[in-house]
């Protein structure tokens, strides 16, 4: 279907589009708040009443249509026309992280004040500008009511609550996830990456290793962790955004002691040269997975620098002995 110009609209499709455009809103805000029911259930009263008043908008339209133009509504959206985006699939807010379903609500309240703004502008019945008029104040407004719904719902209590379990959110969407892959990207290249460097002496092949490695690993490890679990079950977060933390901190914790193989075999003594910045960077890797450990997953600092600095230290051992052998 060809996109239509916003001044080739008449009346009838400029309320159908803002009836239709009021269902979906009222839809998406529904969505919102049955996402957010579990874990931030006093933001969700806030979706619900805003789900409301976009229901409240959509029968004052139906109301002023009827009365004009009788029953039946043309098929036209927003997105049929130039200029206006279609909503984001109600599928794709499942386990977004709080801040960002509440970008989206703005994003959706902007459009939705620009559309009645230019169909107030384009219509020439005193009645129909004068609703268009005034709902395009209201979604103007829709950000200020939010907050006054969030003073209103949200006390200091339930603030503090969602704060934990927005932490928690985190933690469980982006630090774990990164987490098992700097670990799998730092501890699992170290023998290849190590054997082929003692086995060659190269520092080319050496590196060319440790890339296929970390690249490997990385989307190995993507795979693995979007593919365990679609987190509707255990809350951890969508798995497209978890999967991709994931491969890409695995990539980045091989690449980090791969990268001193670059040093040119030109060079004097080049072998050694990038080998000793290599093994600096694995203590600084791996000091930093200890202190990720400590810091969010409450792990004591003694305890965590030992599963980690003595593992990583019997995977690089492992690694010498099989390249020198």
């Amino acid at each position: 279907m060809a996109l239509k110009n916003f001044s080739d609209l008449t009346q009838r499709e400029i309320l159908a589009i803002a009836i239709a455009s009021e269902e979906e809103d009222n839809r998406i805000y529904s969505s919102f708040a049955e996402e957010l029911a579990d874990r931030y259930p006093a933001t969700a009263k806030v979706f619900e009443a805003m789900a409301a008043e976009e229901d409240g908008h959509r029968r004052r339209l139906l109301e002023i249509y009827q009365s004009r133009f009788g029953a039946k509504l043309p098929a036209i959206r927003r997105e049929d026309v130039k200029g206006f985006y279609s909503r984001r699939p109600i599928w794709l807010v499942k386990n977004l992280p709080l801040e960002m379903i509440r970008h989206q609500a703005e994003a959706m309240e902007e459009d939705s004040q620009r559309f009645y703004v230019k169909a107030a502008e384009a219509s020439r019945d005193v009645g129909v500008r004068k609703l268009l008029g005034d709902l395009a104040v209201v979604e103007k407004s829709h950000g200020e009511k939010a907050n006054a719904l969030s003073e209103a719902i949200l006390t200091e209590s339930a603030r503090a609550e969602e704060g934990r379990t927005a932490r928690k959110f985190f933690v469980m969407q982006y630090v774990q996830p990164g987490l098992a892959g700097l670990m799998d990207g730092s501890v699992s290249t170290l023998a290849p990456l190590f054997a082929a460097a003692f086995a060659t002496h190269n520092n080319w092949s050496t590196f060319l290793v440790g890339l296929a490695a970390s690249i490997g690993a990385g989307i190995s490890m993507a795979f693995a962790e979007a593919l365990s679990d679609d987190g509707s079950v255990t809350g951890r977060g969508a798995p497209v955004i978890r999967g991709a933390v994931c491969g890409v901190m695995t990539t980045a914790g091989g690449l980090g002691h791969s990268l001193p193989y670059l040093v040119p075999d030109s060079w004097p003594h080049a072998f050694w040269t990038a080998t000793s910045i290599a093994g600096l960077v694995v203590f600084f890797e791996l000091w930093t997975i200890a202190f990720i450990r400590t810091r969010y997953m409450d792990t004591p600092f003694l305890k965590a620098v030992f599963q980690i600095v003595v593992g990583g230290v019997i995977v690089l051992a492992v690694g010498i002995l099989i390249g020198g052998a």
